[in-house]
């Protein structure tokens, strides 16, 4: 790295949680080998000379010597996106640039699952190697329940794979003599074949190798098409491993349950398929089309309204989200008065709903804020502009998750229903139900009856930049 100042600039499709943001820029100065301070970070919204919110955030109480500013932008990837990019440079990244770190952020642990807590990612980090292989890999564990004691078989493995591929493991205390890189084809074979078996009916993956080819059997039909997100990520690695550790023959994959209708060449697997050299038993394995970029920015979500509402009430307000699932983003967990992270229900009665009632579905808010001021808790519904009627009505479905959880663990709020849009070119807002738009020009519109945490905290922000 050059003795000369740069900015960090921060891409990503995520809202940026200050926990992560440290973690990541303690990375960043133990990796390049400088301090830091950074306890109290906050992350501002820049706005203009008319007021205008300019699609940057600006990350301050951070001091770095290497470092001026931290920056972060919204993007959306044009496939399977790692949930940062990481630039060390002066000026604005295009996706040209070559980033310095890809993370992908994870709050689950194989406490809650084994699959998702590392397989499902594990594709993300086969992918962008086509577009930036240089990039240093990251999987960032972001954990909000406490880290499983005993690691299953089936996370073992798979960190041992992301390690052999070059991935860097934060967030957990991993034993050495147990996570340590694959040396060889044969012991990543050895290790998966003496795991634990897979229940009776599941197509178990198994690997088998002979002078010309090496079998992965693994099955990815699910839902009527190739979907099944665990083992794309699965088997993506294992295969990327196997290229990686020196093999030049043919990969298969055996037991898909896949027909030639499924296999479509705008698919993530095989777009890696492409990349890697992967063949499926019985089926042509169509020339994938790849994007021309890795990301793009992005200035069409509805999440933008969404995020910078929550940002701007959490940096320059007393309150806080006690519940997230912005559109495109991980689903956080709900937090209970006394503390607790719990994950969501689906259903309010999930043997009523097997049994054909449809109205044990609980419909999930975009966001949950607790105004802790007026004692009122307020559900948000995100939507774009052209959807805003949509967002009204949808307003009426949260009665389960009402009584679920909020008239269970805050019995002592009010709560208050609203929706948050982005787009259009209007400047004001006519519907009562509308408590706030950002409008495509970065204008901060509040409702006729926006909640008053919404108020205080958009004032403390222009106080903020007068």
């Amino acid at each position: 790295m050059n003795d000369e100042t740069k900015n960090l600039w921060i891409l990503t499709e995520e809202r940026p949680k200050t926990s992560v943001l440290q973690t990541i820029f303690s990375y960043f100065a133990k990796d390049q080998d400088c301090g830091f301070f950074g306890d109290t970070i906050r992350i501002i919204p820049l706005l203009d000379k008319n007021k205008c919110f300019d699609f940057t955030y600006k990350v301050i109480g951070f001091t770095c010597a290497k470092v001026n500013n931290i920056y972060i932008k919204t993007v959306s990837g044009s496939s399977s996106f790692t949930d940062f990019l990481i630039y060390y440079q002066e000026k604005q990244p295009k996706p040209t640039d070559i980033p310095l770190y890809a993370i992908e952020e994870t709050k689950t642990d194989d406490k809650e699952s084994r699959n998702t807590g590392v397989y499902q990612r594990c594709s993300k980090f086969v992918f962008i190697n086509y577009f930036y292989p240089t990039t240093k890999k990251v999987m960032l564990y972001a954990l909000q329940v406490g880290q499983k004691e005993s690691p299953t078989e089936t996370y073992i493995f798979g960190t041992r794979l992301l390690l052999t591929l070059g991935v860097d493991i934060l967030g957990k205390k991993l034993d050495d003599d147990i996570f340590k890189p694959f040396t060889s084809i044969d012991e990543i074979i050895a290790f998966k074949k003496g795991m634990r078996k897979a229940p009776a009916g599941n197509t178990p993956i198994l690997i088998t190798k002979t002078d010309d080819k090496i079998q992965i059997s693994g099955r990815l039909f699910k839902s009527g098409s190739l979907s099944h997100d665990p083992n794309i990520g699965a088997l993506s690695i294992i295969a990327a491993v196997i290229r990686k550790l020196g093999w030049k023959k043919g990969i298969e994959i055996t037991q898909h349950g896949l027909n030639q209708s499924h296999v479509g060449n705008r698919n993530k697997f095989i777009q890696i398929a492409n990349q890697i050299g992967i063949s499926l038993e019985s089926l042509t394995v169509p020339k994938a089309t790849l994007p021309t970029d890795y990301w793009h920015y992005d200035y069409q979500g509805e999440k933008l309204g969404t995020i910078f509402i929550h940002l701007v009430v959490e940096n320059f307000t007393e309150s806080y989200s006690i519940f997230e699932n912005h559109a495109g983003c991980e689903k956080g967990y709900f937090h209970t008065s006394d503390g607790q992270h719990i994950p969501l229900a689906k259903y309010a009665d999930r043997e009523a709903y097997k049994n054909g009632d449809k109205d044990q579905i609980i419909f999930i808010p975009d966001l949950v804020l607790l105004d802790i001021k007026e004692t009122e808790v307020i559900t948000i519904e995100g939507k774009k502009y052209q959807n805003m009627e949509q967002g009204i009505r949808e307003l009426n479905n949260y009665t389960s998750f009402d009584e679920m959880y909020l008239n269970k663990f805050y019995p002592e709020f009010h709560i208050v229903r609203t929706v948050v849009l982005y787009g259009s070119h209007k400047e004001e807002i006519a519907q009562i139900e509308v408590g706030f738009l950002l409008n495509d020009k970065g204008k901060i519109i509040l409702g006729i009856k926006a909640p008053k945490l919404f108020r205080r905290a958009i004032s403390n922000l222009f106080d903020f930049w007068k």
